[in-house]
């Protein structure tokens, strides 16, 4: 029964500590962790269902999981309700349940590290909706090391990663702070286990598709947000007029409005050594906006431009085809919702040879020391380095798109 599924996923993650878990509770690296929730994540309950989905909040309320702090927080869900066949009318990638990794790090937490900027700085929180929170995972995956594709040694990993990654929405436009949750595991002796709010670009700032040229939108939530490595690369009105827009008998350059959020993140520690450095990159194919400083509220809809024609010049083609019928940008049917994926695993460095496995940070993965402070998050980096390579992982879920099951804008 799918009431009993719950019910047993939501018992394996009371097991689960800062998302490592290990199985029947007993570890010497972990303190225990809460038998039962003591409270909500600000994260929880916060969707409600739209004019074109059929599940219920309760329903999908019930696909919880209990963090570390002993709140309740929402985690990954299928499309729709196996029970009731009810539709959620938005998808959170892949099933991480099929995961290597899932037996130790359980049901992920949605929206940790930002539970945690509440209690680190109360006066810096910083929220992101239910709908962004997307799962990617391979297991068996080999590293490269080295320049070139022929540069294989055996090193062979799983990976499991969720990134807030919400492409229907202006936020990302400003806004630069992101959670991403990154599980590795390698047959190298590698293990990390990390959860931060990355600062993906400048603040206030989006990188053009076309050109890569900085943009300024507007002021970040938080105000005062930092600005990281990496960038956000986001499709812009310029580019759709280049590339979209065009005659009849011509067809779309879609490729031009592929999203990719560029990512260098870090753990390390109070000393300002770096434990673990990596940088995914986690690319959209079909999102369902871009930026148009030209209209209220900042966002075009491709999804219009396949029904609007202006000076004989509209966007045409296969996505177009996709979306025919289709009247409004967040109807189901539509191809622009923002589930056809992929992410590039990039470099996985790892240098902590003899060092202390556990270790507590701030939200943004630095900071870190042995023992627990207010708004720390717990991090997993294990005593080994890899300093001396430069390994990088290959490219998951180019070709596990998660559209259909009524997902829709937004997504």
């Amino acid at each position: 029964m799918q009431t009993e599924r719950r019910a047993s996923l939501a018992l394996s993650s009371i097991c689960t500590l800062a998302l490592v878990a290990f199985s029947g509770c007993t570890t010497d690296d972990f303190p225990s962790a809460p038998g039962e929730a003591i409270g909500f994540a600000k994260a929880y309950g916060i969707w409600t269902p739209g004019p074109y989905d059929t599940c219920s909040k309760e329903i999908h309320d019930s696909y919880s999981t209990i963090g570390p702090d002993g709140r309740l927080y929402p985690t990954w869900h299928p499309a729709n309700d196996p029970a009731t066949g009810c539709s959620f009318g938005h998808e959170h990638g892949r099933d991480p349940r099929g995961s290597d990794l899932y037996e130790l790090v359980g049901d992920i937490p949605f929206a940790l590290a930002n539970e945690a900027m509440e209690s680190w700085d109360g006066a810096m929180p910083r929220h992101e909706d239910h709908f962004g929170h997307k799962v990617e995972w391979e297991n068996d995956i080999n590293l490269n090391v080295g320049e070139g594709a022929g540069a294989i040694i055996d090193i062979t990993c799983d990976v499991m990663t969720k990134l807030h990654q919400g492409t229907h929405s202006k936020d990302a436009f400003t806004n630069n702070l992101h959670e991403v949750v990154y599980h590795i595991r390698c047959n190298d002796g590698t293990r990390v286990h990390a959860t931060l709010m990355a600062a993906i670009g400048t603040a206030g700032e989006l990188e053009s598709s076309c050109d890569r040229r900085s943009i300024f939108v507007g002021t970040p939530s938080p105000p005062d947000s930092r600005s990281g490595g990496g960038r956000r690369i986001i499709p812009t009105l310029d580019c759709v007029e280049q590339h979209v827009l065009v005659a009849e008998g011509q067809n779309s350059n879609f490729g031009q409005i592929r999203e990719s959020w560029e990512i260098s993140g870090r753990i390390r520690t109070a000393s300002g050594k770096t434990l673990f450095s990596f940088n995914p990159y986690y690319q959209v194919f079909n999102p369902s906006r871009y930026y148009d400083p030209t209209v209220e509220g900042l966002v075009g809809r491709p999804h219009w431009d396949c029904q609007t024609e202006v000076d004989g010049r509209r966007a045409r083609g296969e996505m177009c085809e996709e979306s025919a019928g289709v009247m409004n940008h967040d109807q189901p049917g539509s191809a622009f919702d923002g589930a056809h994926r992929m992410v590039d695993i990039n470099a996985n460095n790892v240098n902590n040879e003899g060092g202390a496995e556990v270790w507590y940070t701030d939200p943004f993965g630095g900071n870190g020391q042995t023992t627990p402070f207010p708004g720390s998050v717990l991090q997993f980096v294990s005593s080994t380095s890899n300093s001396g390579f430069d390994t990088h992982g290959p490219t998951i879920g180019r070709n596990r798109p998660y559209s259909g099951s009524g997902v829709h804008s937004p997504n």
